[in-house]
């Protein structure tokens, strides 16, 4: 997923840009202290501006009033990153951190994408992340935290020669929020630094309303909100234990339950490290081992844009037994080089017992298919 608008800024922005997307490793003192202290409600859904990398990932499945078929996806993410202006830096102007922000939608029945980006650095009432709750906004795209659950909402102008978009969303919380790895600590690597801060909202009840050129569309359905955030995911460049992107799927279960898998793949295409969860319609969670989780391509798309190939349909195999994991859309490539610097597939997607039977619906994100993730790994 990562940062930087690299062709406008100076050759010392870009370097200094970079070490803030290298994720370097955290001292043992600070893992040791991130690890004992868990996550702390509401305050963590709040920024963490002393780590250097943060997102919130808001995606859903959607239909139209009175249907039962997912009419629509999308993504709406805001991602913070540290730099690349050094934090002692006395300018309010300098770029201390940036805010950037992708959305999408997917519509499933004309088989179109229309997706838009946007870049800032936070401050000034332009861009902004809260550090006590979830508030969020870069101009008028904005995720909160607001009554029973969330409100999120977009404005998009359109940018890859589609009409634009926009969304207003009431997203009610049922759950509380699912701690992803040990407590909220998700390792995503072999090497003790390998660590994200991670937890999701997972069916989270939602209603609202989509302009769509001309048309307006009364929907609702199930949404996931993941939120992490970091300062080390990927490895060191080059290394032999070094990742070059992940596969990973967030699916709301039609019993009420959820489903997070992912992987973390070699440049060969093998599993470095795996992981995920499951929850329960009751609250009962299992964290699954690296060991425990299989993911295993099974039909690849190429995009005509990139010459990217994607894997749009999966066997995925874990303590649960074994699941088929399908796109509902193929073509759901996100070209976004004028923000974080890559392309990803980012897409609605369905998952299905071995017979065909619709277990639950959500999203499925590949990246590192088109160019790898060097971003992630530059300046280590």
């Amino acid at each position: 997923m990562l940062m930087a608008r690299l062709l406008r800024l100076s050759r010392v922005g870009r370097r200094r840009l970079l070490q803030a997307l290298a994720l370097a490793a955290l001292p043992p003192s600070v893992q040791v202290k991130a690890q004992a202290q868990g996550l702390q409600f509401p305050r963590d859904f709040g920024a963490h501006p002393a780590q250097r990398l943060e997102w919130w990932y808001l995606t859903g499945v959607l239909r139209e009033a009175a249907q039962e078929s997912p009419r629509f996806g999308y993504q709406l993410t805001f991602f913070r990153v540290r730099g690349p202006a050094p934090a002692e830096h006395p300018s309010r102007f300098a770029a201390k951190h940036l805010l950037l922000a992708h959305a999408a939608l997917s519509d499933l029945k004309a088989g179109q994408l229309r997706h838009d980006q946007r870049l800032a650095r936070a401050g000034m009432g332009v861009a902004e992340a809260s550090e006590t709750d979830c508030d969020v906004h870069l101009r008028d795209w904005f995720l909160r935290r607001e009554g029973p659950g969330y409100r999120a909402g977009c404005n998009s102008h359109g940018s890859n020669n589609l009409a634009g978009f926009a969304l207003d969303l009431h997203l009610k919380t049922t759950q509380a929020p699912l701690l992803q790895g040990r407590q909220g600590l998700s390792r995503k690597g072999p090497q003790p630094a390998q660590f994200s801060h991670y937890y999701s909202q997972v069916q989270l009840h939602t209603a609202g309303s989509l302009r769509l050129g001309a048309a307006r569309f009364e929907l609702s359905g199930r949404s996931w909100l993941d939120h992490e955030w970091s300062d080390d995911l990927l490895g060191a460049s080059g290394a032999a234990d070094s990742a070059v992107g992940w596969d990973w799927a967030g699916i709301n279960l039609a019993d009420g339950g959820a489903l997070t898998v992912f992987r973390l793949r070699r440049a060969d295409g093998t599993q470095l490290w795996a992981g995920g969860s499951w929850r329960r319609a009751d609250g009962a969670t299992q964290d699954f081992a690296p060991e425990q989780v299989q993911m295993s391509p099974l039909r690849v798309w190429c995009s005509p844009a990139s010459g990217g190939n994607y894997p749009v349909e999966w066997r995925v195999s874990t303590p649960q037994g074994e699941v088929r994991l399908r796109a509902l859309l193929d073509a759901q490539e996100i070209d976004a080089r004028a923000s974080t610097g890559m392309r990803y597939w980012e897409g609605a997607s369905e998952l299905l017992t071995s017979g065909g039977q619709r277990l639950g619906l959500g999203y499925l994100e590949l990246t590192g298919y088109v160019g790898g993730m060097q971003m992630l790994q530059s300046a280590k």
